[in-house]
């Protein structure tokens, strides 16, 4: 019986950790290949990790809500076995009583088979590609280098190669190499592996079960004790160090969006009916902010110590509240090169996509700056903090039929306008007053002199 290490893959040129948030398989579960074990969250967003072999759970290495490294083994499976091994069991048992003992008996053990290990390693450091460790352990044995592994046409997900991969290029008959070593050193290699699985499993397999014995206690008055969820926790971390952070100050215009609204009402049903989309204000806001950005470049920057780093790329953050009240931030890459329909159905797409958890982790990451659309609740206005590394975030307020002034030849008159307010949070740090105000002034201007007549 052979095992296979389920580890956390690559999920996203950005993500080097995330949490796990859910079991979707129990120890002694059947697993086939490419069905979900563990579901994980990566900042905000949440993915299934599906396995990689058909086989048996035997052993969970994480609890729910610990933190993994990309790379790092989530479970252990057995590949074409029932269950886990009795010495396994037995040795987790004796050292889950012992939990004094654990700790320096699993650092020994793993030292002990470190010491053990042959020199001979394979050194994975330079190539860009995932092998699991299954792959890796036939290349070692048949004396396949990184190169020639390199080389290997993968059918896996995403071109990996997989176990049939490499088995096949071995009977069509691969370079002859090195294979003395191999034999002698087999047996022990396979012992020291096994050693070090079962240390490793120790102390995370404890961990759980402290988690699992660990209950709330409610206070006799009453009153309710909520933990944090996952993401309140990261959402609390990140406003935290953002005011920690940035110099917060906020400028705010009123802006006459009569002419959009008007606009928008006249070409709705049918944009609808030849674009398959709904046509919202989102994207019309989003063409406005990414134009004024493009106007005046040093507010799409970010700041790193003492060098201010100005993006090239315009990406906009897009505020989406979520059924249970959080909000979560997708992004739309190359703003300023969308037309407003591409806007419309990229708003859309990601809107839909963030209340079903079905973003993708690179899809909230690199955004140079941020709106929220705080009208959505009734707000007025707000006073948004700036989402980090970025240096400015724009606040839409509700828009409302409010009795004006107009301006005319013949005279001033009051009329229903439909009215809003911006609010822009800006890093004063590296964005004056001036800036700030001109950028918002921007927005605004746009709004208010769009086109009645506009084709879309």
């Amino acid at each position: 019986m052979s095992k296979f290490e389920l580890k956390l893959p690559q999920m996203g040129e950005s993500v080097a950790e995330a949490t796990l948030t859910s079991w979707l398989k129990e120890v002694g579960d059947t697993i086939e290949m490419d069905e979900a074990v563990f579901e994980i969250a990566t900042d905000k967003v949440d993915s299934e990790v599906p396995s990689e072999v058909d086989g048996v759970l035997v052993e969970k290495l994480y609890a729910i809500d610990d933190v993994i490294k990309v790379g790092q083994t989530v479970a252990i499976i057995e590949i074409n076995g029932n269950g886990a091994q009795s010495s396994e069991s037995d040795m987790s048992e004796d050292a889950a009583a012992s939990p004094d003992v654990n700790i320096k008996a699993v650092e020994k053990t793993v030292e002990e088979a470190k010491e053990h290990t042959s020199p001979a390693v394979m050194d994975f450091n330079g190539s860009d590609k995932f092998y699991s460790p299954l792959v890796k352990n036939i290349a070692k044995q048949e004396g396949i280098s990184v190169a020639e592994l390199d080389a290997i046409t993968g059918t896996g997900s995403e071109g990996r190669v997989t176990k049939n991969d490499i088995l096949e290029y071995i009977a069509k008959g691969k370079p002859s190499g090195e294979h003395s070593s191999v034999g002698v050193t087999e047996a022990t290699d396979n012992v020291v592996e096994e050693r070090i699985n079962v240390a490793q499993k120790l102390v995370p397999t404890k961990v759980q079960e402290v988690k699992s014995n660990t209950t709330l206690t409610q206070p006799d008055n009453g009153d309710e004790h909520i933990p944090l969820s996952r993401m309140g926790k990261l959402i609390a971390h990140h406003m935290n160090a953002s005011l920690a952070t940035s110099a917060h100050v906020q400028s705010f215009v009123e802006v006459d969006v009569t002419n959009v609204v008007n606009w928008r009402n006249k070409v709705k049903e049918s944009f609808e009916k030849r674009e398959g989309e709904k046509l919202t204000f989102t994207p019309i806001f989003m063409e406005a902010v990414a134009l004024a950005l493009k106007k005046y470049p040093m507010v799409n920057i970010s700041l790193e110590g003492e060098t201010i780093i100005k993006k090239k790329n315009i990406n906009i953050g897009m505020a989406a509240a979520l059924p249970d009240g959080n909000l979560i931030v997708p992004v739309i890459k190359n703003a300023d090169q969308l037309n407003l329909v591409g806007m419309a159905k990229a708003v859309n797409d990601l809107a839909r996509r963030a209340r079903t958890n079905a973003l993708k982790p690179d899809e909230v990451k690199e955004g140079t700056y941020t709106v929220t659309n705080v009208g959505t609740f009734g707000s007025v206005f707000g006073t948004p903090i700036i989402n980090q590394p970025q240096v400015g975030i724009l606040a839409l307020g509700a828009i409302r039929k409010i009795p004006a002034v107009v301006e005319t030849k013949e005279g001033d008159f009051i009329a229903i306008r439909s009215k809003m307010y911006l609010s822009h949070s800006y890093d004063h740090r590296v964005v004056n007053g001036a800036l700030g105000g001109m950028f918002v002034k921007a927005v605004a201007d746009y709004l208010e002199a769009w086109d009645v007549n506009r084709e879309v």
